[in-house]
């Protein structure tokens, strides 16, 4: 009981630690730092986010660990700076941070805005005025998204002209046919949409190119920037608490609802956290149901001996496979000999390019539903087995058929047990990122598998996944160091998401036994 208490006492320990350092180091990634200006004794001077201080390695004194962003122009992120170095600190009102599409933050100063006046008598400050015109920008660049939207839509459009006419070729249907002129008519058409749009997007991206501002960074190098790759500006020195609550909410929307960009080290997670909900409601809808089924016919209806002994030992033998294992086994069953074999019935046109034969959502789902299935039978088998055989008895004297029995008080009893057993397999299945690797995630989605356009659910699409995205940008990213903030908060979600699901799922675990318990029948 002691080693037991004890080994029991350091897991809890080790998880509370590793839970306390995610959160510790996510919930601070987008509280704005202020800009710290040191000028050194060799008369040069650095500008940067204080990441820490630490004792030097030979321990002669203190460092300092600077953000200094700026990527384009130093070629790192990151800088140390002996304390005995620093002559002066400062903490400039005036200094600005820029976050952008690419390249990372840049800090410094506004020298001047190149831009065509605003309607009207535009600002005398500098800043203001650079808000005001960046706010233009963003305006238009709305406009943009619209368009770019419409031609996404007649893209898909264009692509459905398409393989409907390689269908009817396949077919051999001849071009002189009704049908096929109608459609290489609508495809002309459709072309002549698309090139009127393109063409309009194009001169929108000049025009705002065009409207551009130079900073100085605390050295005095110069740097001239579209306002259009900038996604904020701000003054982290400048601002209050107020600004600053309002600036960490409107990161976290962004979190939630945008796309991620600069190699996914920056943005949003919004596919990723639809991909990682989606496969895992769709991996519950195959492994559940299949699970309980299985424990129910081993349980109830199967006769016990060497056949039903072994199946039971396969079943727990699974539940040890290595997860890889499952991928390469979802690869070549799912992907290459299911989705292969849909292709050739219902796709014949558009081979060699693969519809279902390559990695999608459905295959990296049905992957994780075999992965998972053991644990649901070996949990429901429990359950089951845990009723009085009275209860059967019982039942089964007073008139009820076997299926009534099991259906109006086996299962519903053993409901409780059956919701452990899916609570594990789902937390499981979440967390699980080979199996995903090699039957379809990827790093960036072109397409949601859950949009607007019918049929609403697209099966055969890649993914996102927020465990991939966690190994993509901490092992993956050509500048970790930068990526390591989106790390923690993207474990940060991952185990938010698994804790919510796993939390409705026990509520609901608790209510069917305090429905369902021995006392209340």
């Amino acid at each position: 009981m002691w080693v037991s208490s004890v080994a029991m006492a350091a897991i809890l320990l080790m998880v509370t630690i590793m839970i306390a350092v995610v959160i510790q180091n996510g919930v601070r990634v987008f509280w704005p730092a202020k800009l710290a200006l040191f000028s050194l004794r060799d008369n040069t001077v650095v500008m940067g986010e204080v990441m820490q201080w630490e004792k030097k390695p030979d321990g002669g004194g203190r460092r300092v660990r600077l953000k200094i962003g700026n990527r384009d122009l130093y070629g790192l992120d990151f800088r140390w700076v002996d304390g005995d170095a620093i002559a002066a600190t400062a903490f400039p009102a005036e200094a600005l941070s820029l976050e952008r599409r690419e390249y990372g933050n840049f800090y410094g100063f506004l020298k001047s805005v190149n831009a065509p006046e605003l309607s009207g008598n535009a600002p005398s400050d500098l800043v203001p005025r650079l808000l005001a015109d960046w706010r233009r920008v963003r305006t238009e660049m709305k406009e943009q998204d619209r368009t770019q939207s419409q031609i996404n839509q007649v893209n898909r459009q264009v692509e459905g002209v398409r393989q409907h006419l390689l269908r009817l070729r396949y077919r051999g249907v001849e071009d002189d046919n009704p049908r096929v002129r109608e459609l290489l008519a609508e495809d002309a058409e459709l072309k002549q949409r698309f090139t009127r749009l393109v063409d309009l997007q194009n001169q929108s991206v000049v025009r705002l190119r065009a409207v551009t501002a130079t900073f100085i960074d605390a050295a005095g190098t110069e740097k001239t920037m579209a306002l259009a790759d900038l996604v904020r500006i701000y003054r982290p020195n400048d601002m209050s608490l107020a600004a600053k609550c309002g600036f960490y909410v409107a990161k976290v929307g962004e979190l939630l609802t945008a796309e991620p960009r600069e190699s996914n080290t920056e943005g949003g997670l919004f596919p990723a956290i639809v991909g990682t909900v989606m496969m895992v409601f769709l991996m519950s809808i195959f492994s559940f149901p299949l699970g309980v089924i299985t424990a129910i016919y081993l349980r109830e209806y199967a006769r016990e001996g060497l056949v039903v002994q072994l199946v039971r030992i396969a079943v727990n033998n699974l539940a040890g496979i290595p997860s890889i294992v499952y991928g390469i086994f979802g690869l070549g069953f799912f992907v290459y000999g299911v989705g292969g074999g849909l292709d050739r019935v219902f796709f014949p046109e558009r081979l060699p390019t693969p519809t279902f034969g390559s990695g999608g959502i459905l295959w990296a789902s049905l992957t994780l539903a075999l992965l998972t299935v053991p644990v649901v039978i070996v949990a429901t088998e429990e359950a089951l087995g845990a009723i009085p055989s009275g209860i059967r008895e019982g039942s089964l004297a007073l008139g009820a058929t076997k299926l009534q029995t099991l259906v109006r008080l086996l299962v519903p009893m053993a409901s409780p047990g059956i919701l452990t057993g899916f609570i594990l397999a789902m937390a499981r299945a979440a967390g699980e990122v080979a199996p995903l690797m090699i039957t379809g995630v990827v790093k960036m989605a072109p397409a949601l598998p859950l949009d607007g356009q019918f049929p609403f659910v697209h099966l055969d699409r890649k993914f996102m996944h927020l465990g991939f995205h966690i190994y993509d940008i901490g092992f993956q990213s050509p500048n970790v160091e930068a990526a390591k903030p989106m790390v923690f908060i993207t474990t940060l979600l991952l185990l938010l998401i698994v804790l919510a699901m796993s939390s409705t799922a026990i509520w609901l675990r608790n209510q069917m036994r305090k429905r369902y318990t021995l006392g209340s029948f």
